[in-house]
């Protein structure tokens, strides 16, 4: 099976972009406008040159035709988000469905895979490659897809797009679950998140590392690019100490994961560009919502207040 490469990344410019400010979400598709992508963009591209974008709805269209517009130099890593084609009884915050439900939902899904060939077919210049789906396999997912079915989709895109193809998902599941995924997929694409797993900061670039590792030494020559790390600077308890969370610790992290990435050449996406109001749940200190390097309003926090000096607000 022919692998396509990437070309010529750079490490320590890849970052994870989702523009949703407050009321807005994906889920109400109540999407961020052309001006507001705008305004983020411009503030990106002082320092990062690939997005990572997570699904082919109005949201990723505006972001590749801003792109486009305006000739900003972003590559962009495009993705298709995947909802649920099979009942996942391990997922401890839902992941029970209708037959009808998952029905509508592998429908949606053919559909979402058809705008990410027809959008990577549109933008071959800025789309850098594609990514068939997003943590649907993991243990804990909410939109578990079934491997084989991933399988399946992988082969499809790749039949349809000139794109580098691949699919994005914790370390774990690279270890056993998706060995049979990996023949298919031009690269792997891991997340790694030592918050998540209670550890400190001390601790934290060497247990990414060791993500890393326990799934390259398992495929030799395959390529690896970590497309989520990242630390939280608030919780609320929910799956992370809230004594673990600071922009302290997330700039630490991020000096040091950036600083790895660029030794290593291997490239990181950081997680993410802006808080997003509308994930997890209603609590204002849920971790979900407090991963960005800017907050929702765009201001840059500890990590980014040395390069942004001079950053205006936006809002």
């Amino acid at each position: 099976m022919t692998t396509r490469v990437l070309q010529h990344l750079q490490p320590g410019k890849a970052i994870c972009y989702s523009g949703y400010r407050r009321g807005q979400s994906p889920d109400t598709q109540v999407f961020p406008s052309v001006d507001e992508i705008r305004e983020d963009l411009h503030i990106l591209q002082k320092n990062w040159r690939y997005l990572r974008l997570y699904d082919c709805t109005l949201h990723a269209q505006r972001v590749l035709q801003v792109i486009a517009e305006e000739q900003l130099d972003f590559q962009v890593m495009l993705g298709a988000y995947l909802g649920p084609e099979m009942n996942n009884f391990g997922c401890p915050w839902g992941g029970m469905y209708s037959e009808e439900h998952l029905e509508k939902s592998k429908q949606a899904n053919a559909d979402e895979m058809a705008r990410l060939i027809s959008l990577a077919n549109q933008y071959p210049d800025i789309v850098f490659s594609v990514a068939v789906g997003n943590e649907a396999t993991v243990d804990w997912t909410d939109h578990f897809v079934p491997v084989s079915h991933m399988i399946d989709y992988v082969r499809h895109v790749k039949q349809h797009v000139r794109q580098p193809v691949t699919f994005c998902d914790n370390y774990v599941p690279w270890q056993h679950k998706l060995r049979d995924l990996v023949a298919e997929v031009d690269f792997i694409s891991l997340h790694t998140y030592p918050v998540w797993e209670y550890k400190h900061i001390h601790e934290a670039l060497d247990y990414t590392r060791d993500n890393v590792d326990s799934v390259a030494r398992l495929y030799p020559g395959k390529p690896i690019v970590i497309t989520e790390a990242g630390w939280a600077t608030h919780s609320n308890g929910r799956g992370i100490q809230p004594h673990n969370t600071s922009e302290e610790l997330q700039a630490m992290y991020y000096q040091d994961l950036m600083t790895w990435s660029h030794q290593s050449g291997l490239m990181v996406f950081v997680f993410e560009a802006f808080d997003e109001p509308w994930k997890g749940s209603p609590d204002p200190l849920e971790p979900e919502k407090h991963w960005g390097l800017f907050t929702v309003d765009r201001q840059p926090k500890l990590v980014m207040q040395s390069l942004y000096a001079n950053q205006e607000s936006v809002v």
